[in-house]
């Protein structure tokens, strides 16, 4: 297999998906989000692109979700904490979730045979679905407004380092992710906390959602895009 990377959705017109697993990257916080909350036994996650179709959602049971510049949107049940996906009262309940970056990212993925959500908190269990895959691989980075950002792009470096012994990666992107994990990945956290969008996130008083991102294997799930929504 090969693995590429595309570090933000501005650069996705670049990849043909049509014939790759596509790994949908948002560590602060959505795909984090997504795994804990279908890790912690949430029945399915729709992701949409608008807060209005969420809205839609909402008024057919849904529990709606979702932020737009790192805030709780007030009209919503759940903001974009993993805290508050795994609450309790979530088990066997939709969730309709709707973003800044990783709703849109997903969007752009639909048209890939597979779509999966990969985040630190899953990090073994995305190494351990690539290697038994058959299909070229694209770690697909949310970034931050279609601009760059680290988080995502340590853990699509972590996904390579985990799969260097299997897998084929020549682009200069697969291989800047490669070495920015081998010099960083031994502590995530550290880094991760220093990011912009840390630094953003950190305005709004969520120190222990950004080191709950940073965890390493809290969850053993593959989050799947099936039919709009995802499950494991």
């Amino acid at each position: 297999m090969n693995i590429d990377v595309c570090y933000t959705p501005e650069l996705i017109h670049q990849f043909d998906v049509s014939d790759k697993t596509v790994v949908v990257i948002d560590v602060l916080r959505a795909t984090s989000c997504m795994v804990a909350g279908l890790g912690s036994g949430v029945a399915s996650i729709t992701p949409v692109a608008s807060v209005e179709e969420c809205e839609a959602l909402g008024t057919q049971g849904y529990v709606m979700a979702g932020e737009r510049n790192g805030e709780k949107l007030p009209q919503f049940h759940l903001g974009n904490s993993p805290f508050d996906y795994m609450e309790k009262s979530l088990k066997g309940q939709k969730i309709a979730t709707t973003t800044t970056n990783g709703t849109r990212a997903l969007d752009l993925s639909k048209d890939a045979p597979e779509v999966i959500i990969g985040a630190f908190l899953n990090l073994k269990a995305i190494v351990n679905h690539l290697s038994k895959s058959k299909r070229d691989i694209l770690l697909f980075c949310a970034g931050w407004k279609g601009k760059y950002n680290l988080e995502d792009s340590l853990f699509a470096g972590a996904v390579l380092d985990g799969l260097k012994k299997q897998a084929e990666f020549d682009s200069d992107a697969a291989t800047a992710a490669f070495y920015l994990f081998q010099s960083m990945g031994k502590d995530p956290y550290y880094f991760i906390s220093r990011s912009n969008h840390a630094k953003r996130l950190s305005k709004f008083g969520i120190l222990k959602d950004i080191e709950y991102c940073s965890r390493c294997n809290e969850f053993d799930v593959v989050p799947k895009l099936k039919n709009g929504e995802l499950v494991v």
